[in-house]
C-alpha cells in the first residue's frame, strides 16, 4: 500500500491503453477489446471493438471530468459506431451505452446511461495506492492527475523537501519500507529518473531491474538517493552494453 499525500501523475495515450487492456478489460467476456486510446486535442479517445453479439467497431471522445466522489466520468462528446453518430443511433432505437456494454464484471469502470466511469486508484496495478485526487485534466497528449494534499501530511513541503534538481521523481518517507532484503524505518528514499528528458517511466513488479541499472547514493542522515533507468530503456541499454563487450 502506497499512501499518496501529494503530487502530480502524468499518463499517456499508450499508458492508458495498458491500464485499460490489461487490469480493467482483462477478464473473458469483456465486452470491449483492440481497445487503443490517445489524448489529442482536449479529448480522451478511445477507438476499440464493442461486442454486442456482433463486432461493433466504435470511436468515442470525451473530456475527462472528476466526480466529487473521486470517480473519472466519461461522458461521449462524440461517438462514432460503424462510422456514423453513434450517439442519434442508440437514441433513436432507445438505447443507451449501459445497454450496450455490461461492465459489472470489470475492474474499476462501471457504465451508467451514455457515461463511463473510472476508479483511477482502482485501475492501476499493485502496489495499491490510498489518496485523493484533487484535479484532473488535459495537457497535450498527457491526462494529467493531481493528488490533494492530506491533512495528516504535516511535514512535506516543510521540513522535508525533494532534491532542488530533481523534477521527476517518487519520494517515499515516514513509515517503513522493504525492497528487496533492505527495510528502511522512519523512510528517507528519492527516487529520481535518471534521464529526465522524458517522462519517469517506473514499474514497480521489476523495479529491482531498473535498480541495477542505475546507481545509488547514501546520505549523512542515513536517507537513500536513487537513479533508476527507464524501464522501457532497459533492453535498449543491455543491447548496447553487449555491443560494447
Amino acid at each position: 500500500m502506497i499512501h499518496a499525500t501529494g503530487g502530480v501523475v502524468a499518463l499517456d495515450g499508450d499508458a492508458v491503453t495498458a491500464l485499460l487492456n490489461e487490469n480493467v478489460f482483462n477478464y473473458p467476456g469483456a465486452p470491449i477489446k483492440k481497445l487503443r486510446v490517445k489524448i489529442e486535442d482536449g479529448f480522451v479517445v478511445q477507438n476499440g471493438i464493442l461486442h454486442k453479439g456482433v463486432d461493433i467497431p466504435f470511436e468515442m471522445k470525451s473530456v475527462p471530468h472528476l466526480e466529487p466522489d473521486g470517480r473519472l466520468k466519461l461522458h461521449p462528446d462524440h461517438l462514432k459506431i460503424f462510422g456514423v453518430n453513434g450517439l442519434a443511433l442508440m437514441h433513436a432505437l432507445h438505447l443507451h451505452l449501459d445497454n450496450m456494454m455490461d461492465l459489472s464484471k470489470a475492474h474499476g469502470a462501471s457504465v451508467k446511461g451514455d457515461d463511463i466511469f473510472l476508479e483511477p486508484l482502482e485501475i492501476i496495478p499493485p502496489p495499491a495506492v490510498k489518496g485523493t485526487l484533487a484535479a484532473v485534466r488535459i495537457e497535450g497528449n498527457l491526462l494529467v492527475q493531481e493528488f490533494a494534499r492530506m491533512p495528516d501530511d504535516t511535514i512535506f513541503g516543510t521540513f522535508v523537501r525533494p532534491d532542488a534538481d530533481s523534477h521527476n521523481f517518487i519520494y517515499f518517507r515516514g513509515g517503513s519500507l522493504k525492497f528487496g532484503k533492505l527495510t528502511m524505518t522512519d523512510t528517507d528514499l528519492l527516487i529520481h529518473d535518471a534521464d529526465e528528458s522524458d517522462p519517469f517511466d517506473l514499474y514497480f513488479i521489476e523495479y529491482n531491474k531498473q535498480l541495477v541499472a542505475g546507481h545509488t547514493k547514501n546520505l549523512p542522515n542515513f536517507g537513500l538517493r536513487t537513479w533508476m533507468v527507464d524501464y522501457g530503456k532497459l533492453t535498449t541499454q543491455r543491447t548496447v552494453a553487449e555491443r560494447e563487450k
